[in-house]
């Protein structure tokens, strides 16, 4: 039987100024890829270059989280803008992390939009070809960290960049496999034993039950668990475990 391999990856470097979000240093030892903030929804000078260096220290792969430009909503509110906006927004930020993965020695992994972007992305076609073209643009053997079955998968399929297809630890699905919105009920998975259920499921079966109560059959490479969950950390120990049981490796797409 060939060896089954998933990433778990964690949006990490999201804290600004005195403002601390997430469970950054609890979560290093538990994930293989981070998706570090660029300074649009969080993430300051300091705090970017702090998340590279321990990153780096503790051997985990480290790829961009881009945004929309909203400190005040966490990215998580669509703003208006063209794909040309997008796309230089864009390249902005892939520099800014590559400004500081250069300082510290390390190689930029991947690109995985935060967000309201993502969520836009998976949907509409001409943000999700802005998103593709700029990282296309930058730099061409960059993973693209994309939602199974999304518009931002076909545009970076397209453009002929890697992809890796991302499920969620901590976020219920709809049947047509994107995110039920955080503002309704059932939205976010909490309990560890149920998020790791899932996704064993997921990575065994290809199957993960939608907030209809329907099986929604779906792939992935690379589980995503959000730093700010409340129970981030207890997620991703239940991974660990529970992957450990399964005999499913955990290693960075970069890694293979």
């Amino acid at each position: 039987m060939p060896e089954r391999v998933i990433d778990i990856n964690s949006d990490l470097g999201e804290s600004y100024g005195a403002f601390q979000i997430g469970a950054d240093q609890q979560l290093f030892p538990l994930i293989s890829s981070a998706n570090v903030a660029c300074g649009f929804h969080g993430g300051d000078p300091r705090t970017i270059d702090r998340t590279v260096k321990v990153a780096s220290a503790q051997g985990v792969c480290i790829g961009a989280h881009p945004s929309y430009p909203d400190l005040v909503g966490f990215g998580r509110r669509v703003i208006a803008a063209t794909p040309e906006e997008i796309y230089a927004d864009l390249l902005y930020q892939l520099g800014a992390l590559d400004a500081f993965c250069r300082a510290n020695g390390v190689a930029m992994q991947h690109v995985k939009a935060h967000g309201a972007l993502n969520n836009v992305a998976a949907k509409d076609e001409g943000v999700a070809g802005a998103i593709a073209a700029a990282i296309k643009a930058f730099d061409p053997i960059l993973l693209v960290y994309a939602m199974p079955q999304s518009a931002m998968m076909v545009a970076a399929e397209q453009a002929g960049l890697p992809i890796v297809r991302e499920a969620f630890a901590d976020r219920a699905y709809n049947p047509d496999a994107t995110l039920v919105a955080r503002s309704k009920p059932g939205a976010m998975v909490t309990d560890p034993a149920e998020a790791a259920e899932r996704m064993s499921r997921l990575i065994t079966e290809g199957r993960i039950r939608t907030i209809d109560g329907d099986d929604l059959l779906l792939e992935a490479d690379s589980i995503c668990v959000h730093s700010d969950t409340p129970t981030a950390v207890a997620i991703a120990t239940a991974l660990q475990e529970r992957f450990a049981s399964d005999g499913i490796v955990v290693r960075a797409p970069g890694m293979a």
